[in-house]
């Protein structure tokens, strides 16, 4: 059974040749270009293709041939998701619109105690970040160490105005004091709950018809520090167009009780699954772990 190493496949060359072809020749060049990527992945990243073919026909429920056929729209919309991060956070000129549904909830956490940001690997997590300036908050993206080092720092270089700060996940837990410090300033903390490494604490939840495994850190995190936490996503609708959503948020007390403490965790977790499963079934093909998630594929 494959689990998740803690790295993202792809290199700092291909971020490199992506933003040279944006600068040149522009982004709909890229996406052209993106496409024989995409035919190279699908045929030489097995592991990738199956797991995209099991979560087609076994979890969507699509037929064989559907499944096979959704595999290079789903590589495909992970390819543009990257461009367009590229283009987003270098300030590139391209004339992307979006639509925000649920901005009022994250003005309202920002008057009162910032909060935490809970994404998926689903859709464009780091534009979501990004056009939420437009907010003028602080955001602080919890990362593990071993996910791109290279290309985060690359591309920290080309970013222009950005209001994205990195909060390093590391042994000696010194994140910690980042994070509460982060909450004091009334800012926001963005981490994702569907991924997790060995021996970090998680849930079992079903999720689109067969249970997988969600961390618990992210709501552990938000009851700790007293403060709102909403699940937040933005979803690229047409080439041009994304669609941005924040969940309404929500604070939890901090009883006493370990098995109350338990319980509204599980409550919490059980929320997040359930607005992911929501967007999935309206954008399936933009659902980006390519392991074995639901640990069933053997």
């Amino acid at each position: 059974m494959a689990q998740w190493s803690g790295k993202t496949r792809g290199g700092l060359a291909g971020y490199k040749a992506f933003i040279f072809l944006i600068k040149i020749f522009g982004l709909t060049f890229s996406y052209f270009v993106l496409r024989f990527v995409v035919l190279y992945f699908v045929f030489f990243a097995p592991n990738a293709t199956r797991a995209s073919f099991y979560y087609f026909h076994k979890r969507i429920q699509y037929s064989k041939i559907k499944s096979i056929l959704f595999i290079f729209k789903n590589f495909y919309k992970l390819g543009q998701n990257l461009i367009d991060k590229v283009v987003f956070l270098s300030g590139l000129h391209s004339k992307f619109t979006f639509e925000f549904d649920g901005e009022h909830h994250l003005r309202k956490m920002m008057k009162e105690k910032g909060g935490i940001l809970v994404g998926a690997h689903a859709g464009n997590w780091e534009i979501a970040g990004y056009l939420l300036k437009r907010l003028d908050a602080k955001i602080n993206i919890i990362m593990y160490r071993d996910e791109h080092e290279k290309i985060q720092k690359y591309l920290t270089g080309i970013y222009e105005e950005s209001k994205v700060n990195y909060i390093i996940i590391n042994r000696d837990y010194s994140y910690l004091f980042q994070i509460e410090e982060a909450f004091k300033k009334k800012e926001f903390v963005a981490i994702h709950g569907d991924r997790y490494l060995p021996g970090m604490s998680t849930l079992e939840i079903e999720f689109l018809g067969k249970t997988a495994k969600f961390l618990t850190g992210p709501f552990s995190l938000a009851y700790k520090f007293k403060v709102p936490i909403t699940y937040v996503t933005a979803m690229k609708q047409t080439s041009k167009h994304y669609y941005l959503y924040a969940s309404k948020p929500v604070i939890s007390e901090y009883p006493n009780n370990l098995s109350k403490r338990k319980k509204i965790i599980s409550n919490l977790v059980e929320d997040y699954v359930s607005q992911v499963e929501m967007i999935i079934k309206k954008f399936p093909e933009q659902w980006f772990n390519f392991y074995d998630f639901w640990e069933d594929m053997d």
